[in-house]
C-alpha cells in the first residue's frame, strides 16, 4: 500500500483519498490568480509542521514577493527554504533570457546539490518560465525532461506549477490538479479538479474552492453547480 502525503488542505486530501502518493511528482496548473502558489505553500508548510525538510524554488517571483504575499495570508515560512532562481535574482540560470536559452545545467546542478540532504518536499513555481526561457519547443521538452530527471533523483514528493494548457507536462508527472474559474449561470465560480492520479482512485468531480484570508479552502462534498 502506498504511503500518503497530506497536501495541507483537508478538502483536497479527501478528493485524493488521503493525499498524494509519497515521492512522486505532481503538476498544479491554472491561470494567473487561481491559487497555484497558495496550494503549493499549504503543501510545504504542512510538511514543515511535521518536521520535514521542505524547499520552494521560485522561477518567476522574487523571494521577497513570495514571502510578502504568503505571509499576508498567514503562512509561517520560517521553516520553508526558498531558493530564488527568478529572472530578477543574481542566479545565472536566466542569463540571456530573451532570445537565449535556459541554463538547464545550473538548474540540474542546484537540484542535484540537494540530493542526500534529506529533502522531503519540493515545489517548483513555475515551469511556465522554462518555456519562456527555451528558444524552441524541442528545447523546452528537453529542459522539462532534464528537470524531471533531476527531481526523481531527489526522492522527494514534488509539486510543479504551470499556467500552460500544454499536455506535455501532464504525461511526465504522476498526477495533475487543475484550478479553474468556471462560469455557472453567469457567476464566476472557482473549481478544482483532479485530472490524473497514477496508482490511486480519486474524486473526478469539479469541486468548488475559495481563496480566503487563511489560504485555500476546498469543498469536497459540493458540486460547483450547487454553489
Amino acid at each position: 500500500m502506498f504511503e500518503r502525503v497530506s497536501t495541507g488542505i483537508e478538502g483536497l486530501d479527501k478528493m485524493l483519498r488521503g493525499g498524494l502518493i509519497k515521492n512522486r511528482a505532481y503538476l498544479v496548473k491554472g491561470g494567473p490568480g487561481t491559487g497555484k502558489t497558495i496550494l503549493s505553500m499549504h503543501f510545504l508548510v504542512e510538511g514543515a509542521n511535521r518536521g520535514e525538510r521542505v524547499v520552494y524554488i521560485t522561477l518567476e517571483e522574487a523571494e521577497y514577493e513570495v514571502r510578502e504575499n504568503m505571509e499576508a495570508l498567514g503562512f509561517d515560512l520560517s521553516k520553508v527554504e526558498i531558493v530564488d532562481l527568478s529572472p530578477s535574482s543574481e542566479n545565472p540560470i536566466f542569463k540571456g533570457l530573451i532570445g537565449g536559452r535556459l541554463d538547464v545545467e545550473t538548474l540540474e546542478a542546484m537540484l542535484n546539490d540537494l540530493v542526500g540532504k534529506d529533502v522531503d518536499r519540493v515545489v517548483i513555481d513555475s515551469v511556465t518560465m522554462l518555456r519562456v526561457a527555451s528558444d524552441s519547443e524541442v528545447n523546452y521538452r528537453f529542459n522539462l525532461l532534464s528537470l524531471m530527471k533531476a527531481l526523481r533523483g531527489l526522492n522527494a514528493t514534488s509539486l510543479l506549477t504551470s499556467e500552460m494548457e500544454s499536455k506535455v507536462e501532464d504525461y511526465l508527472v504522476s498526477g495533475v490538479i487543475e484550478l479553474r474559474v468556471i462560469d455557472v449561470k453567469g457567476k464566476p465560480v472557482r473549481g478544482l479538479r483532479v485530472v490524473k492520479m497514477r496508482g490511486s482512485d480519486f474524486d473526478e468531480n469539479v469541486r468548488p474552492y475559495k481563496i480566503t484570508s487563511g489560504g485555500l479552502v476546498v469543498y469536497p462534498d459540493v458540486s460547483v453547480f450547487e454553489v
